[in-house]
């Protein structure tokens, strides 16, 4: 008998072929993994492996929210603070209540409850489908930024309503005014939370001196962020986006340089293997949830799951372009402060709203009972309904994303390689300065052809970064520069193979090899980055 733990890491070893074939196709990784999911799920014999919704909560989502919060530029949150509101808000309270219109009127037995269990459970949109669309498909960073945080704070919103709406099923009653105060008490307090735990990580770290147990407690953050608060009934997933911008903000001056240059590898490489994991789960979902139906009621439920999944998509363009212009219509402020974005953005916008494990997480985490000990009514009909959103909103969207991002032909901004060329300029004007200070120091008084070759390489540096603020393009420089950058990469590729042939000979052992060759990826880890 092939045991859980056998099928999961299965699942981890196929995923790596899945997301090449994706990243081959220029496709989202996330919709090959659920059809993936889908075609295994079918295979003869393979035991059910059901999703629990605690795993889900508790084990994926933390690390995956706090490493997608870490690299966000809050100068760009705060700037896009309005499109993000309007999406992360006021689109999660639309969507809800249009969707739990659309199926009350439509689907039988279902009560104004019920349908709006079901709006808020599918208005959150994915934050790891947009982390991978944003990251693979050349947006335009503002797009980037607004995609990313809205789909880390609907959650928050989402699960905020779905909180109230479960509540009010559960015991029968409903309270307006008690709604509010939830919805306000669960955001803040989440907040409050997540900023707590990364002051008390802030204060720890910065009496430390170790990589490992830096990157460690900052693995852990996340799991003590969503604990502490979830255990305060306060949102959990407010307090590690918390957490994860709030040390994000700070992970430059507060961690060392090989801190970071770990961190960035461990994130990636944790997100990659959850990220897959989770999302062939949901594939792998299918056949648990066919299972609760008779054959016979199916094509109407197919045809309820495919209503659902038009109104999502549909309530967000109906959202999305208003939300672009009308308030730059209505506002001369506005306009003068943002001029009407390219319509392309608002498009792009529009046909990104993906949905994910954390809307099948919490159909899965409905409970089974009411307070008065009768089953909760329609729940298997809900998690299919919701099953139907994911995999439409995936497959419609996500395969079809790329396309429309390269037939509109999208406008890029420019705004990242401006500023990285003008961050380059100025560390390069920074250190010729500071060079020159120090040539006069007498510690350098025998070295001045040290000192000249560096400043050369300085005002090489300055000449280019220079041009590139200019939008021009200096054309010796950037030959000067590709042929150094190749030149060094031979010279280190020679030194390690010289390093490596003296392990292999005996004259050093793995250690020193590993010390040497680690000094030797980080030099050769700055020219790519240069």
């Amino acid at each position: 008998m092939v045991s859980t733990i056998e099928i999961v890491l299965g699942l981890m070893v196929l995923v790596i072929p899945m997301v090449i074939v994706a990243r081959k196709l220029g496709l989202p990784y996330p919709v090959l993994l659920v059809v993936g999911g889908l075609a295994v799920s079918f295979v003869p014999g393979l035991p059910t492996l059901a999703l629990e919704p605690d795993l889900v909560f508790l084990i994926f989502l933390p690390p995956l929210l706090f490493a997608a919060a870490w690299p966000i530029s809050w100068r760009d949150f705060t700037a896009n603070l309005r499109p993000i509101s309007l999406l992360a808000l006021g689109l999660v309270l639309f969507t809800t209540t249009i969707v739990a219109v659309v199926v009350y009127v439509v689907i039988p037995n279902f009560n104004w409850g019920i349908a709006f269990v079901l709006g808020a459970i599918v208005s959150p949109t994915d934050p790891v489908t947009a982390t991978a669309v944003a990251s693979r498909l050349g947006i335009p960073r503002r797009i980037v930024t607004v995609l990313e945080s809205e789909s880390m704070m609907n959650d928050a919103t989402g699960l905020v309503l779905y909180r109230v709406a479960v509540g009010a099923v559960v015991t029968g009653t409903f309270s307006a005014w008690n709604s509010i105060f939830q919805f306000v008490f669960i955001s803040v307090g989440g907040v409050v939370i997540g900023l707590a735990v990364a002051w008390l990580v802030n204060e720890l770290v910065s009496r430390l001196d170790d990589s490992p147990i830096e990157n460690t407690i900052l693995i852990m953050t996340s799991y003590a962020a969503y604990l502490i608060a979830d255990s305060l009934t306060v949102s959990g997933i407010l307090s590690v986006v918390t957490a994860g911008l709030y040390l994000g903000r700070r992970s430059s001056g507060l961690f060392l340089s090989e801190t970071r240059v770990q961190a960035n590898g461990i994130w990636q490489t944790l997100s990659f293997l959850l990220n897959g994991l989770v999302f062939i789960l949901i594939g792998l979902q299918l056949r648990v949830i066919l299972q609760s139906f008779a054959a016979d009621s199916l094509p109407t439920l197919i045809w309820y799951g495919l209503l659902t999944s038009l109104t999502v998509m549909l309530v967000r363009i109906i959202w999305v372009f208003p939300g672009t212009y009308l308030p730059r219509w209505l506002s001369r402020r506005l306009r003068e402060r943002e001029p009407n974005p390219p319509w392309q953005y608002p498009t792009i916008l529009a046909w990104s709203g993906m949905r994910g494990v954390l809307s099948l997480a919490a159909a899965l985490a409905l409970p089974l009972q009411l307070e008065n000990g009768l089953e909760f009514p329609q729940r298997n009909l809900l998690i299919f309904l919701t099953f139907c959103v994911i995999l439409t909103t995936l497959l419609l969207q996500g395969l079809s994303l790329p396309i429309i991002i390269r037939r509109i032909k999208v406008p890029g901004d420019g705004a990242a390689i401006d500023e990285k060329a003008q961050a380059h300029l100025e560390a390069a004007l920074a250190g010729k300065s500071r060079l020159e200070e120090l040539a006069q120091e007498e510690w350098l008084a025998p070295q001045k052809e040290l000192v000249s070759d560096l400043l050369l390489h300085y005002e090489n540096k300055r000449q280019r970064f220079e041009a590139h603020t200019r939008g021009q393009v200096d054309e010796v420089a950037e030959e000067r520069a590709l042929v150094y950058a190749r030149l060094e990469r031979e010279l280190l590729e020679a030194e390690r193979l010289a390093v490596v042939q003296l392990r292999d000979t005996g004259a050093i052992n793995d250690e020193v090899l590993s010390e040497v060759q680690r000094d030797l990826d980080f030099r050769n880890l700055v020219l790519e980055i240069e």
